[in-house]
C-alpha cells in the first residue's frame, strides 16, 4: 500500500506522472492509495482555470470593443477578428462549462477595469473617454458580429 507520503511524493515530483498513476488507481478501484485532498485541489484548479480563461478572453474583448468603439478611424480586420476569436473562445468556455454563464456580468465587471486601463495604454486617449461601468451588457458582449458604434 503507498502511504499518504509516497502519494505527495509521486504528485510533487511529476505531475504528469502522478496524474496517469492515479487515474490507473480511480478505474481499478484501488481508491485507498489515492490521495484524495489532491485530486480534490486538482479538480478545483480545474474549475477555476475555466474561470480564469473566460475572464481572460472577456478582458480581451471588452478591450477590442472599447477601441472599436473610440477610435473609429484606427477599425480594422485585426481587431474585428480578435473580437470575434475572443466570442468563439467565450462560448466554447460556455459549452463547456455552462454554470459558468449566470456569473458573466460579475466577472465582465471584474475584468472591465483592467480592459479599461489597458485600452487607455494603447489608444494614448484620456480616462475620461472610457466609462468607468462596463458599457457593454452580456448580450451585447456575446452577440455574433455585433460591433458598437
Amino acid at each position: 500500500m503507498t502511504s499518504p507520503t509516497d502519494r505527495h511524493a509521486d504528485y510533487d515530483g511529476d505531475f504528469y506522472a502522478w496524474t496517469l498513476q492515479t487515474a490507473q488507481r480511480l478505474r481499478s478501484g484501488c481508491v485507498d492509495q489515492v490521495d484524495l485532498a489532491q485530486v480534490a485541489e486538482e479538480i478545483e484548479d480545474m474549475g477555476k482555470s475555466d474561470r480564469r480563461a473566460l475572464e481572460s478572453h472577456l478582458k480581451i474583448l471588452m478591450l477590442h470593443l472599447l477601441k472599436w468603439r473610440h477610435q473609429p478611424s484606427h477599425r480594422g480586420i485585426n481587431w474585428r477578428l480578435s473580437i470575434a476569436n475572443a466570442r468563439d473562445e467565450i462560448s466554447a468556455i460556455l459549452r463547456d462549462s455552462p454554470s459558468l454563464r449566470p456569473r458573466l456580468a460579475e466577472l465582465a465587471a471584474s475584468r472591465y477595469d483592467g480592459a479599461r486601463k489597458q485600452a487607455m495604454l494603447e489608444t494614448g486617449l484620456a480616462p475620461s473617454i472610457f466609462p468607468e461601468t462596463c458599457p457593454f451588457s452580456v448580450e451585447q458582449l456575446l452577440q455574433e458580429n455585433a460591433l458598437p458604434d
